[in-house]
Parts: structure tokens; sequence; C-alpha cells
């Protein structure tokens, strides 16, 4: 049996961070696959993982729910049949919605897998920002999670966080929440919570209520009603159809409200020459709402730059060479050409 762990979380939320964790302090012993589901052509944070000795299956693609829906499960069977693993860790895109990840488990229909945690990281100090600009999306993340941890709590004030943990509350009342600083907590700690069988089963049913609700009229209806109500409604339901989704109409798709810019680039970069793009990023008048960016690029001297940035938080460090230099921005109506001049790609 191999259990499968779904690690969702807006951008920046730190969800590499965490796996890197619970890999290094709780999983240790087991087989592990990593499953990565990046918005935009260029997959970075493959690279991060790489040196834990980990397999990873990045898939690119613009439109989330078409990638999960259409190549995800096929994903999943060859992991099953190459690596027979322990455990799969699915790590789905920033903009991804985790309804969309956990049924895609589910239409698998393997008694190889078992659902054993769908938890949601979310930066405790944006809550607010992106449940108001971002709702639809984040919100999502939240309410179908069986397990919230909450990250950047150290140093936010009391009240910020409580505020924080209410807005959760408002729209997940029964997940495991950890508001704890992670460097607090260690790794079995936090695979304990997350791991809670009764919040697993009330996520999964809340998910299976929904399903039961027809996107058209707003109520409950047997499986065969559900059949003939999308044939009496084909016109309407026509673009969903070409996609083999479920969702209804007021449901965006991540491609529909978010853009990513991605290039790969040979050229060297000062830590200063990232730092002060990554601080002029915040300019939305010139390069729309940027959301997150990060990459890989080699420096002038040698050393291989990496970097990562969400709003007003820029993080430039050194680390292991790339086998070429990747750059990636995601937003909303972000400049693609302004970018683009901005790295001097």
């Amino acid at each position: 049996m191999t259990k499968v762990d779904i690690f969702s979380g807006f951008l920046g939320a730190g969800k590499t961070t965490l796996i890197k964790k619970l890999i290094s302090e709780a999983y240790k012993g087991e087989q592990l696959v990593l499953i990565e589901n990046e918005f935009g052509d260029i997959g970075i944070d493959g690279g991060f993982l790489k040196d834990a000795g980990i397999e990873i299956t990045e898939m690119n693609s613009g439109c989330i729910c078409c990638s999960l829906v259409g190549d995800f499960g096929e994903a999943l069977k060859k992991v099953l049949e190459q690596y027979s693993p322990d455990r799969i860790i699915i790590e789905p895109s920033g903009v991804g919605k985790l309804s969309d990840v956990i049924k895609a488990v589910e239409n698998v229909n393997s008694e190889e897998l078992v659902l054993n945690s769908f938890t949601t990281v979310a930066d405790a100090n944006k809550c607010k920002m992106y449940m108001k600009n971002f709702g639809e999306f984040f919100n999502n993340q939240i309410e179908h999670a069986n397990a919230i941890v909450l990250s950047h709590t150290r140093g936010i004030s009391d009240e910020k966080l409580d505020k924080c943990v209410k807005l959760i509350r408002e729209h997940n009342k029964d997940a495991q929440l950890i508001t704890t600083d992670w460097d607090s907590l260690d790794g079995k700690q936090i695979v304990s919570a997350i791991e809670n069988k009764e919040t697993l089963e009330d996520a999964l049913k809340k998910l299976q209520e929904e399903a039961d609700v027809c996107p058209v009229c707003g109520h409950h209806h047997d499986h065969d009603h559900e059949h003939e109500h999308h044939h009496d409604h084909e016109h309407e339901h026509e673009h969903h159809h070409d996609h083999d989704h479920d969702h209804d109409h007021h449901h965006h798709h991540a491609d529909d409200v978010f853009t990513s810019w991605g290039t790969e680039t040979t050229r060297k970069f000062t830590t200063e020459d990232i730092t002060n793009a990554l601080n002029a990023l915040t300019d939305e008048a010139k390069f729309g709402t940027i959301l997150r960016a990060k990459g890989i690029v080699e420096g002038t001297d040698g050393k291989w730059i990496h970097f990562d940035y969400v709003p007003g938080e820029p993080d430039v460090r050194f680390g292991s060479a790339g086998t070429i230099g990747r750059l990636c921005v995601i937003g909303a109506k972000i400049s693609e050409s302004a970018i683009a001049e901005l790295f001097g790609a």
C-alpha cells in the first residue's frame, strides 16, 4: 500500500520548505516519490529536492486543472509501477485547487493507493490579502484541507496571528491547525497532526457533499439526475466538457486569472542584480501584480544564486549549481515584456 500525501498552499507559502523538513525528520527510511505540478513552463523547485534523493516528476502546464485531470492519473500509475514507493508526496502548483487534486487522486481507483493526508500551508502574514484578492483559489485550499500549517509565524504579532486564525476558521472549523514556528517543532510532531484520521474523513465527506450539488440549480441530486442534467444543459457546459472539468459556471481556471513568465538563461548575475530586480517587482504599474518569483542562475563569481520572492520578501542565497539558469515569475495581469527586460532575458 502506498500512502499519498498532498501539500497544497498558495504561491510562496513554503510548501517545499515544509516537505524538505518532513523528509529529513519524519519520513526517514521510507521510499519516497515527489510529484510536482508547476504553473508555467519553467520548473524550478525540482532542483531543490533532488539533492535529497527524491524521485521527481514535474508536470508543467498552463492549465492546472487540465494537467491534473488529463495526465495526473497516468503519472501516478507510472510511479507505482516503476518505484512501488512507501509514500507519494504531491506538491500542486500554488494556484491549483486542492479539491481538484484530491479528486484526481481518487479517480485513479487503485487499490494500491490510500489518501493519507491533504495539508495546506498558509502564510500567516498574507491570509487576509490573499482571501480578498484571490479568494477562489486561496479559500479552496483552506476549505478542503484536513490540516493547515501556518508559515512565517516567527515574530508575528499576537493580534495578526489571531486574525489569521479566525479567518481560516471561518472557512474550515475542523482542520488540524499548526501555528507554532516550524523550528520549534520536530517533523514527527507535524506529521502526527496532519495524519489525523478524523479530520481526513471530515474533509473527504465535505468534498463528496460538494460533488453531489448540481452546478446549474444548486440542489442535491442522485447520480442519474446529474447525468441527465448535464445532457440537458449540454450547450451551457460545452466549455467544461471539452476540458473534462466538473467546475460550475462561477469557477475559473488558474490560467484565466494567473500568468507565468519563465525562461532559461546563460546570463551571469551578481547578487545585487537579482536583489535589485526582485525589489523592483513591487512596481505594479510597470510589472503587474507579482505574487511569486523564483530561480537558479549562475553568478559572475562562479557561484550559483538561488532566489525566492513573495511580495515584500526577497530571499537571495547561494546554492548548488543548475544545469542551466532558470527564472520564473507568476502573477496577475503581468507584463511579460517588462519582466523579460528587467532580467535581461
